[in-house]
């Protein structure tokens, strides 16, 4: 078996314990991840409030699959030593999707996965813009 290097923070990302589970479960390295975020093929709403959902194809085209990654950005307050403000990316989690998922907007998110997000303070406060109805 092949030894799993974990994701490791710095001053653009920040990667949480819960990606850390999914890329060791999907096989998946910490650069592979980062190349959906920051080149995806198609973002939509993550099932988190405040955050994004991107996604890469992969596979073949008799079995066709995706990887997902879902991320929120982080603002950063300016200090003495950076009076430039800047922001850092948190990566939440990562995700194989077999087959082509449909595109669609925000889809619920189960408890068990928000009772971790709330554990890790990693949840947006929800915006008070009313959504609109998609016909």
């Amino acid at each position: 078996m092949q030894n799993f290097t974990g994701p490791r923070d710095n001053d653009k990302y920040r990667w949480t314990a819960h990606v850390a589970r999914k890329m060791r479960h999907y096989g998946l390295s910490p650069s592979r991840v980062l190349r959906i975020v920051n080149a995806p093929q198609r973002t939509e709403e993550g099932v988190a409030p405040g955050t994004l959902a991107g996604m890469q194809k992969t596979g073949s085209k008799k079995r066709p699959s995706e990887i997902w990654a879902m991320w929120r950005d982080e603002k950063r307050a300016a200090t003495k030593a950076d009076p430039r403000p800047r922001a850092r990316r948190i990566i939440i989690t990562a995700w194989r999707y077999p087959g082509v998922s449909p595109v669609r907007g925000k889809v619920p998110i189960p408890a068990d996965i928000a009772a971790e997000l709330e554990r890790e303070d990693l949840l947006a406060e929800e915006s008070t813009a009313p959504e609109e109805d998609v016909v």
